[in-house]
């Protein structure tokens, strides 16, 4: 209930009207029928314009952070995820990605439409990251279509760590489904998943025309902060250079 709440009275016409978002392909998203939507990730507010504009009822996995916050902030952050009607999944441990997997399928037997991110985090510079393969796995499995969307303008109208967004124009474009049906039963093959993943983030990429990076984002986030890290550290030996002991 509260998740039309949100929808209809609360957040979605507040998006609305903030981001005054363009919808592209509506057409292709299925009207009934299990489905997976998967899209880049460039902002926070991801997560609820997707939701607001869908006549469908879609359900995220999100990060296990934001339902385990501490404090007055972290309770009402983790009812308002929950009752979006997001799933958290931890993504830490060697069991993240199969328990991923598990949440999802089950969104998917309740003939529901299940949205994901395939790199796995947001975007922190507004580039495409390389795609996991556990949608992949959840599309064989499932036996389910899986339709490429692009959230474009969003990093611009809500970049990582910016609370109150821009106003900017959103487009959200939506393209055909895609079939892997003829892969059926290889959802074992790591050169299969690859390949699908691959085709997957290809589709998101044609509709976002975004700069494309074949590593995962989670990487290229970790050597960007050791970078500026040891930047940091040097700068600070420069200034207060060590005096040698006499």
């Amino acid at each position: 209930m509260f998740y039309y709440l949100l929808k209809y009275v609360l957040l979605g016409p507040l998006l609305r009207l903030v981001f005054r978002p363009r919808i592209e392909g509506l057409e292709h998203v299925p009207s009934s029928g299990a489905a997976i939507v998967a899209g880049n990730h460039l902002s926070f507010s991801d997560h609820f314009l997707m939701p607001a504009i869908l006549k469908r009822r879609i359900t995220f996995l999100a990060k296990a952070e934001y339902f385990t916050g501490p404090g007055v902030k972290g309770r009402l952050t983790a009812f308002f995820f929950r009752s979006a009607g997001q799933i958290p999944v931890d993504r830490s441990g060697k069991e993240a990605g199969q328990a991923a997997i598990r949440e999802g399928l089950g969104v998917l037997t309740k003939d529901e439409l299940l949205g994901i991110y395939p790199e796995g985090t947001r975007s922190h510079d507004g580039r495409l990251y390389k795609g996991k393969v556990g949608v992949a796995v959840m599309a064989l499995k499932a036996r389910v279509p899986v339709i490429p969307c692009a959230m474009i303008g969003t990093f611009e109208a809500q970049p990582p760590g910016k609370v109150i967004p821009n106003i900017h124009p959103v487009v959200i474009r939506f393209g055909k489904p895609l079939d892997f049906s003829r892969y059926e039963g290889m959802e074992n093959e790591k050169a299969v998943l690859r390949a699908i993943t691959d085709e997957i983030m290809y589709a998101i990429l044609s509709l976002s025309e975004q700069e494309y990076v074949d590593q995962y984002a989670a990487v290229v986030k970790a050597q960007e902060a050791e970078a500026a890290a040891k930047e940091r550290k040097d700068r600070k030996e420069r200034k207060f250079p060590r005096m040698p002991l006499s």
